[in-house]
């Protein structure tokens, strides 16, 4: 990875854990992060001893830039099929979302990030599409971390990702991680009956393992849990789980056709998809859309869209 040694500033202040503002600026890449380099990076500063002080009250005040990012189009073909969109010039509202991934990671990953970024639970993900993007137009994206606020499990916070054509945003996202801490919230009081029923499913699909290894593979997220039976035992999980960003495009794919050129669409991540598994999905007329086990009901992601 390289990049601009100079660093630009940029409107608007950090605040630090004493409330003093903190200069924010933008740091300009050159190339795209290894994101490989930054999760072995991640591993190692889980060892006592070798990670160093985390913590702390405040984000970094830093936006990541890429400039002229091209669409390989044997990789987007890849992500269409593993997420079930069809194959046309357009981009799917999701696939952004890979190309500044790595973006995100080295955020994330950086010594003066609050949280070790092993252990981050990704709960929601907001996307506007502005327009429809076609594959050949170069993307220029940003990335930068925003809005660190406690949750009942902890406390959460939002990376906001932009992708621009020619200086016009074309599309953002906001992703929403939460990092778990005892907290006197732990209990949301909601009983297993308290549940309520799944809606009425318009389909069901087949989950299998190599999704989690193909989906890693194009979008750079290889953690673990989503990899290897160990990994993902390591961290609580029985098998292997999807990803929740994978789950958010297959849905998209379901209602593909009949989304509008310009929308919001945003999904919270609920339970995780243990591989294998079958899935239901069901969408209303209303615009919501949800999937959830097909013999247990229990929900797995909620959804809307709004168009405009």
């Amino acid at each position: 990875m390289s990049e601009d040694p100079t660093t630009d500033p940029a409107d608007g202040t950090a605040g630090t854990k004493d409330g003093a503002p903190r200069p924010a600026g933008t740091l300009v890449l050159t190339s795209p992060p290894a994101v490989g380099a930054l999760y072995r990076q991640a591993a190692i500063g889980l060892v006592p001893g070798l990670g160093g002080r985390r913590g702390g009250d405040s984000l970094p005040g830093l936006e990541l830039r890429l400039r002229g990012v091209t669409v390989d189009r044997g990789h987007l073909a890849a992500y269409d099929r593993v997420c079930g969109f069809r194959l046309t010039d357009t981009l799917p509202a999701t696939y952004p979302h890979v190309l500044a991934f790595p973006l995100a990671m080295r955020l994330m990953s950086a010594p003066d990030f609050p949280f070790p970024l092993v252990g981050l639970v990704h709960v929601a993900n907001r996307v506007t599409v502005e327009r429809p993007v076609d594959a050949n137009e170069p993307l220029d994206l940003s990335v930068r971390a925003a809005d660190l606020r406690p949750h009942p499990r902890g406390r959460q916070f939002d990376v906001l990702a932009t992708a621009s054509v020619a200086g016009e945003v074309v599309w953002r996202g906001v992703s929403t991680y939460l990092r778990r801490e005892r907290t006197s919230g732990d209990r949301d009081g909601r009983g297993p009956g308290e549940r309520p029923a799944p809606p009425a499913a318009s389909g069901r699909f087949r989950v299998e393992p190599r999704v989690g290894t193909e989906y890693a593979r194009l979008s750079g997220d290889h953690n673990p849990i989503h990899t290897s039976r160990i990994g993902a035992r390591l961290f609580g999980f029985a098998r292997p789980i999807a990803h929740g960003m994978w789950s958010k495009a297959r849905c998209l794919a379901a209602l593909e056709g009949r989304l509008p050129d310009a929308y919001t669409v945003e999904a919270a991540f609920k339970l995780p998809i243990l591989l294998p598994a079958t899935v239901a999905f069901s969408a209303s007329p209303a615009w919501s859309f949800a999937l959830h086990d097909a013999r247990s009901g229990r929900p797995h992601l909620t959804g809307t869209v709004t168009p405009g």
